[in-house]
């Protein structure tokens, strides 16, 4: 039986390398495609880098499964799938913002949000040289530091993170979800890469983050993170955090927000 603590190792290791081979393509110059919409961008450094974390793993662990963003899927013969956004926050990336990160999650069962149990996982940020880490029942970690979320907010509203979707039909219902939130809030944060988001809620440094329209590469590592940190996550479907919405925020917070957001679960 592999230990949790052995995946965040792999997990860490191929993170950390990923990373810099991102920060090395970006210095060097982007090649740019576009995808679902005409904002919804690749580079061919996203490719890359999936190509390198999923080779890295395949040597490591040939019988794991693997679902990335850039690649086709993999069904596992071990019980263990490798989550995987190799760039998470493209745009951010692309224009030089340095509020990026490569994504790599370990979860027990089929690469299906609703099903799986994360076990491990990491978001490292190359630029600022922050590598967020968890496994389950071990914690989550920044560098030496046990990461905890916000244990309640004050009169002024929590610091809520979010992010919008690149369809244009999905902007106004959006901002008219955002304008719900906004009297509880204190202020809203707009990062641009959920894994990031979902860091800041497991390191206290905004109290919730919620999104429609994400998907599981987005989130797998940042949801473990926030667990670990010791606190709550929701969403849909099924009260899981999935396409439908991600929910993540401290205990002292969460059903403030949960009940704002109720409507759309």
């Amino acid at each position: 039986m592999t230990l949790p603590t052995d995946l965040l190792d792999l997990a860490t290791r191929i993170a950390r390398e990923a990373g810099d081979l991102a920060a090395r393509r970006r210095r060097e110059g982007l090649e740019i495609a576009t995808k679902s919409v005409a904002a919804d961008i690749v580079t061919a450094a996203d490719k890359e880098v999936e190509a390198f974390i999923r080779a890295e793993l395949e040597r490591e662990r040939p019988d794991d499964g693997f679902y990335g963003e850039e690649s086709a899927a993999q069904e596992s013969r071990s019980g263990i799938t490798w989550v995987v956004d190799p760039i998470d926050g493209t745009v951010n990336y692309a224009y030089g913002i340095p509020a990026w990160a490569v994504s790599i999650a370990a979860v027990e069962g089929s690469a299906d949000p609703a099903t799986w149990t994360a076990v491990a996982g990491v978001v490292y940020n190359p630029v600022s040289g922050e590598m967020f880490r968890a496994s389950r029942g071990g914690g989550a970690w920044l560098a030496g530091d046990r990461l905890s979320v916000t244990a309640d907010v004050g009169a002024a509203g929590g610091l809520v993170a979010t992010g919008f979707g690149y369809d244009p039909a999905t902007h106004a219902p959006t901002l008219a979800l955002l304008g719900r939130v906004m009297p509880i809030a204190r202020d809203i944060r707009r990062i641009g890469a959920a894994s990031l988001d979902l860091a800041s809620v497991a390191s206290g440094r905004v109290d919730a983050y919620y999104e429609k329209g994400t998907h599981p590469w987005d989130h797998a590592a940042g949801v473990l993170l926030v667990e670990e940190a010791g606190g709550m996550v929701g969403g849909a479907p099924g009260g899981r955090p999935g396409a439908g919405m991600v929910i993540a925020a401290g205990p002292g917070f969460y059903g403030r927000i949960a009940d704002v957001l109720a409507p759309e679960l």
